[in-house]
């Protein structure tokens, strides 16, 4: 009896993981409510609730919380939309959410999950990742749990943000038109918009994972298990020991991209740009095609 197309593909995956090379997975960037609840009052917590306005953050917070606007680490001012404003100004934001070395960050948005992928791709930027994680879940998992929030500001005290930046995580325009225009085995490029958006134009060689698909319920967003995480990333012809070089159209669902990959292990930098840098550019998409890209052979050790 043949198999049915879609188990061959998980069954290659499989196959494929199997013979990757070993990577260090990162549990620690995402916490789950217990975890949060259990951690409250631990003094080197720094929990921040991003979102658009001071009164969604006024409407109801997980206590203690620190409002991040999103305006205060998402640039919209320039012609492409969303990108990093200039380090000095970040600088500036988490000094002022009082942010220190010793700082355990914990994140969770409000108006867009995406929204807190990029708040944690900041900081990892400004070389904070390994001291930040995601809420699994954000506000909405709290919130399902019959867990308290407030209005009530918490206080706290500016401290002095030292960043350590990474520019390696940060791709540039020229940096992705290299890798499409000569495709490396070293890279690949990870889409993370939805698949209607994928199909009306993408960069060449792209793989799509749209970033709803990674996580068990859209009104509860909490990630899938590891084991399916990599499963849907292999069947996409996402393996590990190659760089992701994530995108959307703006840079945000991008950064959830990002942020799963970095958390399953992966070596990620994201296209701030992103689509639209590369339309604005006048650089070729490719319309159409199929979801599902054939799984490569992993790399050779």
């Amino acid at each position: 009896m043949s198999m049915r197309p879609h188990l061959l593909v998980l069954f290659l995956a499989c196959a494929l993981l199997a013979q990757a090379p070993a990577r260090k997975l990162h549990p620690e960037l995402l916490v789950s409510t217990t975890w949060l609840a259990d951690n409250l009052k631990d003094p080197d917590l720094v929990l921040l609730h991003v979102a658009d306005t001071f009164a969604d953050y006024r409407r109801g917070h997980i206590p203690g919380a620190r409002y991040l606007a999103t305006a205060k680490f998402i640039d919209n001012a320039g012609a492409l939309g969303s990108e990093l404003p200039p380090v000095e100004t970040l600088v500036k934001t988490f000094s002022e959410l009082g942010i220190s070395e010793r700082s355990r960050v914990v994140i969770y948005a409000t108006a867009w999950m995406p929204n807190a992928a990029r708040a944690f791709f900041t900081l990892d930027y400004l070389g904070r990742g390994d001291r930040a994680a995601l809420l699994d879940g954000g506000i909405e998992q709290w919130l399902a749990e019959d867990r308290p929030v407030t209005g009530a500001l918490p206080a706290f005290a500016a401290t002095v943000f030292v960043p350590k930046v990474r520019p390696e995580v940060r791709a540039s325009l020229e940096e992705v038109k290299a890798v499409v225009e000569a495709p490396q085995a070293a890279c690949q490029v990870l889409d993370s918009r939805p698949e209607r958006r994928y199909k009306a134009g993408h960069l060449s060689g792209a793989n799509h994972v749209y970033w709803q698909e990674t996580l068990v319920d859209e009104e509860h967003p909490v990630f899938q298990p590891v084991a399916k995480l990599e499963a849907l990333l292999a069947t996409r012809g996402l393996l590990p020991g190659r760089k992701v070089v994530t995108y959307c159209e703006v840079g945000l669902q991008a950064a959830h991209g990002y942020f799963l990959c970095r958390y399953l292990g992966y070596e990620a930098t994201l296209f701030d740009g992103s689509f639209q840098a590369w339309t604005a550019a006048k650089l070729p998409a490719l319309s159409g095609g199929e979801k599902t890209a054939p799984p490569p052979a992993p790399p050779k050790n």
